[in-house]
């Protein structure tokens, strides 16, 4: 895939995606949550508190969001660092309150880590440590410096060291570890949703290719009625302008145009009419298809069928799915691009199943990967290294993810290995020594006799001009 499609992903920063109108109603419940426990805790347990300043700190809130309400629109989104100067607002606002009530004496002071996990959710790792670490710092102040909180008869309620420090500790790992384990979840969740969108279109893509031929068949059929409509008035035009050979030969020259129409028309109807009944087709066409475009880009690319054990000797027919094509092609563009000088792709069926396997004499896959190989959020190789071993490719890394994932579409299951791997079991031919891929379908999922195979829309018929 070219930088166009990269572009769809790229520089679109998560924390664009969140409206501000989620915040201010966030703010909102937090503000009345904030006014519910000041009343409740003066109104019925009779703490003792500096309600001026604590009205004026939750009167901060307020003023912010009336603001924001009053300055930008419902609909608007906020950028990285709008969205970090919000978190962070909402977060010294709560370590003010919580410092007028108690400190961490107060059972509310668990609610720090709520900007952490909001930032750790739709912002980057550098605003999330910033934000953690804003936090971490506003805790350990709050340990040692709050105003004391006191009953109506005079009582300071304060809890021992010990529980102090239990409280200090448990809010710090709180902070530190829900906000690496939201932040790592929400990447995750980030590059799976990408990579699927990434995979529609590859696979859109083909289906288009695929189903192009039957569109060229109906404008080559549609077209052949005004084209001999004007190849014939053109004749009879040449006929009746004997005395006018200016005009005559402007005539011929309409004529030897609809002619060359015609045949051009000719041609694409024959492709298409072919592509519309060609829904199926054998295994090695298939694969061929597949391979094409990579066959030329100084490898070679060695293809061997046949059956397998207790298999008949006719090769089957399969389904032209666009998931098989688009997933087989992937896999055999990442054994050119990684190769120094040959790919193998061997198929071989039996009564029960259908396996390509594609193999090539390159380094392989980095041992420690062969695992997660096909997820979308591995980190891909170093650009100097990709430039060096596929300069003419630029892509988003997501090559295996895509085939993977339409293979599997399809009803494939795959298996990767290093030829080098003595351990392995997926070939045993010693020259073959770098990535390996098999690729396995229970025969009765793609097989044309079997499998469910579409009907042609109908006939095109032959142009006549």
């Amino acid at each position: 895939m070219k930088n166009s499609n990269i572009s769809l992903w790229r520089g679109q920063e998560r924390s664009s995606w969140i409206r501000l109108r989620t915040l201010i109603l966030l703010r909102w419940v937090a503000i009345i949550g904030q006014i519910t426990a000041i009343t409740v805790a003066q109104q019925t347990y009779h703490v003792q508190l500096e309600l001026g300043l604590c009205y004026m700190a939750i009167g901060v809130s307020v003023l912010g969001n009336l603001t924001a309400i009053l300055l930008f629109p419902q609909n608007k989104r906020l950028s990285e660092f709008e969205n970090f100067l919000m978190v962070l607002f909402d977060l010294l606002q709560l370590a003010f309150l919580l410092y007028l009530t108690g400190g961490l004496n107060n059972p509310f002071a668990l609610l720090l880590v709520g900007p952490v996990t909001i930032s750790a959710n739709v912002m980057s790792t550098r605003s999330t440590m910033i934000v953690g670490g804003v936090a971490v710092v506003l805790t350990t102040l709050l340990a040692q410096f709050h105003l004391p909180l006191h009953t109506d008869l005079g009582l300071v309620l304060d809890i021992p060291d010990i529980l102090l420090f239990g409280n200090w500790a448990a809010i710090v790992i709180a902070i530190v570890f829900l906000g690496a384990y939201s932040h790592r979840v929400s990447s995750e969740v980030q590059s799976m949703s990408e990579a699927l969108a990434a995979t529609h279109m590859a696979l859109a893509r083909e289906q288009k290719l695929t189903d192009l031929g039957g569109v060229v068949a109906a404008a080559a059929h549609e077209l052949g009625t005004p084209l001999a409509t004007i190849k014939l008035t053109s004749s009879e035009l040449i006929e009746e302008l004997d005395d006018r050979p200016d005009l005559k030969e402007d005539a011929a020259l309409i004529r030897e145009q609809a002619n060359r129409c015609r045949d051009i028309l000719r041609d694409m109807g024959r492709a298409g009419k072919d592509d519309l009944h060609l829904r199926q087709a054998p295994l090695s066409a298939v694969i061929h298809e597949a391979a094409e475009p990579h066959i030329h880009r100084g490898k070679h690319v060695h293809f061997e069928e046949g059956p397998g054990q207790g298999g008949d000797v006719q090769q089957p027919s399969i389904l032209r799915k666009p998931e098989i094509i688009h997933g087989l092609r992937n896999l055999i563009q990442n054994g050119v691009d990684f190769a120094r000088a040959n790919v193998w792709v061997d198929a071989e069926w039996t009564d029960s199943w259908i396996t390509v396997s594609i193999m090539d004499d390159g380094r392989g896959y980095p041992s420690q990967m062969i695992g997660r190989i096909g997820d979308p959020f591995m980190r891909r190789r170093r650009a100097e290294n990709d430039q060096r071993t596929r300069p003419e490719y630029e892509g988003m890394g997501l090559g295996l993810f895509i085939a993977k994932t339409l293979l599997e579409r399809s009803g494939a299951e795959l298996k990767f290995a290093n030829g080098s791997d003595p351990y392995q079991t997926l070939t045993d031919q010693p020259d073959r020594r770098g990535a390996i891929v098999k690729v396995i379908w229970p025969r009765n999922l793609i097989d044309a006799q079997t499998g469910d195979t579409p009907v042609p829309s109908g006939v095109n018929q032959q142009i006549k001009i």
